[in-house]
């Protein structure tokens, strides 16, 4: 057989093989047996959008109901202490390609990036967010292309965010992409989906659903669609992303839905949006139907289905009502406090995973790229791939796994109304955060105060300095682009 020649690869073979023969090397090096894992036929991700913490009935939640997915940590395993990026596009990225979002220059929504000069120009602040990218980076590899290399089918359904025309998910290894734009949001939930956005008015729509007809409800026919491509896969392995828009704004829920959660609201619940809890149990009925599709076609013993959200609930006002409540943690979408970040994460796959067991070790979304690629029988040897994730496979047999690995970082170098631009380092109990206007920084120990109500950064220096010094070490690690005093403001 004639050896290929490195020239006359692609990149993304070139890392490949790279990554292969640096795995084939350290499993000869090893005495060791090799840790074995039972493989997944197929692969089921479904990503919320701006689903919180604490949303989920399984989590906490009192108005919302979601006995799809509180079904679906009973039968798997339910992280308790997941992490994302603070907004949407730097997560999806992320999670993509097992990389930091400030490694990859991508650490906003595509359109604040693009719209960075005009929205200093309109709000004057200290700081200049630095210039961030806006389409997935196509020389890095990532999870379409892997799982694609092993066989599978790819599909991208539903949100996609991550680029124009030209960085569309096919750009990027997906044999199938249904919906997905360059918008973070649709103009409406109902059909024809499309139609004025915002205050300015923006025209938006969403591709590829067919004439559809009125009353049909955007999540529902995005699940039409992953489902049908699942059924056409047949007897061929898959890899689904399926990338809801809920409950992301516009909050719109189905009008029956709002009258039955609306009948449901008292004084004393911590949720008290009707509309945002039927966008919720329409999430839940549509994650149900996902799994229901796999169970008919006796595909559940050979998929792995993970379901998470790309960031903190959203706790901003939209007309006029609080969207959600994270409590008790704080703050939302945007901001580094817990409730900026942590996000809900369940694992099911029978034979690895064992029904209805928790695992409170911290982990972010830069670890689903290793995990799934080691699940998947692809080479896994992280440090050969240059991935700032780590393989979740050890922790999924059972609770009170641990990794090895001393924090986890967040870095988002913009405004947001939930935040100045900050960056934060978790290391085990303890959290500092950094406010780049004022260089000041907070330090909090979550065991004791996960609601991040007491700044003890004074009455421990040392801890303080200590974790302040590994942020900023990272920093050099990752290249982490910083923003920078506005001359505007200097005067």
């Amino acid at each position: 057989m004639r050896t290929p020649s490195w020239s006359g690869l692609s990149a993304f073979q070139t890392w490949l093989l790279g990554w292969w023969l640096a795995a084939t090397l350290a499993s000869v090096a090893q005495t060791s047996a090799p840790v074995t894992s039972p493989q997944p036929r197929n692969i089921v991700l479904m990503l919320a959008d701006d689903l919180g913490a604490r949303d989920l009935v399984c989590d906490g939640a009192d108005l919302h109901e979601t006995p799809r997915i509180d079904q679906l940590a009973r039968e798997g395993m339910r992280f308790t202490q997941a992490y994302a990026m603070s907004v949407c596009s730097p997560t999806r990225a992320a999670l993509l390609t097992g990389r930091h979002a400030a490694r990859l220059r991508l650490t906003t929504w595509r359109e604040a990036s693009l719209n960075r000069e005009s929205d200093a120009a309109k709000n004057p602040r200290l700081l200049l967010p630095p210039v961030t990218g806006f389409d997935l980076p196509t020389d890095v590899p990532n999870l379409a292309q892997v799982m694609r290399s092993t066989g599978r089918l790819t599909f991208q359904v539903g949100k996609w965010h991550l680029g124009d025309a030209a960085h569309a998910p096919e750009r990027y290894g997906f044999d199938v992409q249904i919906g997905g734009t360059h918008w973070g949001a649709p103009a409406t939930f109902f059909h024809p989906f499309r139609g004025p956005f915002g205050a300015s008015g923006e025209f938006r729509y969403v591709p590829g659903l067919g004439l559809g007809q009125p009353g049909d409800y955007l999540t529902d026919r995005i699940t039409d669609e992953a489902i049908h491509l699942m059924d056409q896969a047949g007897e061929r392995p898959f890899f689904l992303s399926l990338c809801f828009h809920n409950p992301h704004t516009p909050i719109e829920g189905k009008p029956e839905l709002v009258a039955h959660y609306r009948d449901r609201l008292n004084p004393g619940l911590r949720h008290q949006n009707p509309e945002y809890a039927a966008m919720i149990r329409t999430l839940d009925e549509n994650v149900g139907r996902v799994l229901d599709a796999l169970d008919r076609r006796n595909l559940r013993s050979q998929t792995l289905v993970i379901f998470t959200s790309d960031n903190g609930g959203y706790t901003n006002h939209f007309r006029g009502q609080r969207v959600t409540d994270n409590g008790p943690l704080r703050s939302g979408k945007g901001s580094l406090y817990e409730g900026g970040i942590r996000v809900p994460l369940i694992v099911r796959f029978p034979g690895l995973t064992v029904p209805s067991t928790e695992c409170s070790e911290p982990v972010l979304c830069t670890d689903l790229f290793p995990t799934l690629a080691e699940l998947a029988g692809a080479p896994t040897e992280t440090q050969a791939a240059g991935l700032d994730g780590m393989s979740l496979v050890p922790l999924l047999g059972g609770p009170g796994g641990r990794l090895q690995r001393e924090a986890l970082f967040f870095h988002f170098p913009h405004y947001y109304s939930t935040t100045t631009p900050v960056s934060a380092v978790r290391a085990r109990d303890w959290k500092l955060l950094e406010y780049h206007e004022d260089h000041r920084v907070e330090l909090y120990r979550l065991t004791d105060d996960p609601g991040e109500t007491r700044d003890i950064a004074g009455s421990h220096p040392a801890e303080a300095k200590r974790l302040r010094r590994l942020l900023h070490d990272w920093y050099g690690v990752v290249d982490a682009q910083m923003p920078l005093p506005n001359p505007a403001m200097q005067r």
